[in-house]
């Protein structure tokens, strides 16, 4: 394989990770999610059901693509699951604006670009 090819590999590797990432964020009801955990941080499944008033069944499905996307990462502690967003990878998507949403940390902290700092 030459070495263009396998950057264009790369690439479209790349570009499969972040549309997986967007498709993840392009739903109502997980971008509640995601503005839940940045609120709350690491919060407990039966927590978040309560907050959105949605069913556990469809609640995981929404938790699964946020996490496939690589977007929040899951803890267990005894028999619960406990969610918290992956501020790195939030980092890497959004815009200041966005940013300042899902990550309100950074604004009281003033140490990035984020929400205009």
């Amino acid at each position: 394989m030459s070495k263009n090819a396998l950057m264009d590999q790369a690439l479209q590797a790349t570009f499969e990770q972040y549309k997986q990432k967007f498709k993840a964020l392009a739903d109502e009801k997980r971008l509640q999610i995601m503005n839940i955990l940045a609120n709350k941080g690491s919060s407990c499944v039966c927590d978040i059901q309560e907050e959105m008033g949605m069913s556990q069944s469809k609640l995981s499905y929404h938790l699964k693509i946020l996490k496939d996307a690589d977007l929040v990462e899951m803890s267990t502690k005894g028999t619960w699951s406990y969610y918290t967003i992956k501020e790195t990878t939030v980092y890497h998507l959004l815009s200041d604006e966005l940013c300042c949403l899902f990550i309100p940390s950074q604004k009281a902290k003033n140490t990035s670009s984020c929400c205009g700092s």
